[in-house]
């Protein structure tokens, strides 16, 4: 699930670190990984985020989905996911409750 919002001078791997994500590193793409664990390591919430200069103000965007378990096989990234459950619309509404405070 992708949603946006205006980036307020925010630090973004300080952002994830206040919204519960261990930041992982930068995607080729440019985009910071982070992740949050519901658990143990799976399930988990990932994300990437991003900031966009659209226009006179920044945007952060934001691409979260909900990793069910491990990929199974070395060096394939693909994986159980959830993109659109209401899991996911329950940790974005966490996640917008948070910055939005």
């Amino acid at each position: 699930m992708t949603f946006k919002i205006y980036n307020h001078n925010y630090n973004i791997p300080e952002l994830l670190r206040r919204l519960g994500y261990k930041p992982r590193g930068t995607t080729p793409q440019g985009e910071t990984e982070a992740v949050h664990p519901l658990g143990a390591d799976y399930p988990r919430f990932h994300i990437y985020l991003k900031e966009e200069k659209a226009s006179a103000r920044a945007v952060l965007v934001f691409n979260i989905h909900l990793d069910q378990k491990k990929p199974v096989y070395e060096g394939v990234t693909a994986h159980s996911g959830d993109y659109e459950s209401d899991i996911v619309k329950d940790e974005v509404q966490r996640i917008k409750d948070i910055i939005f405070q």
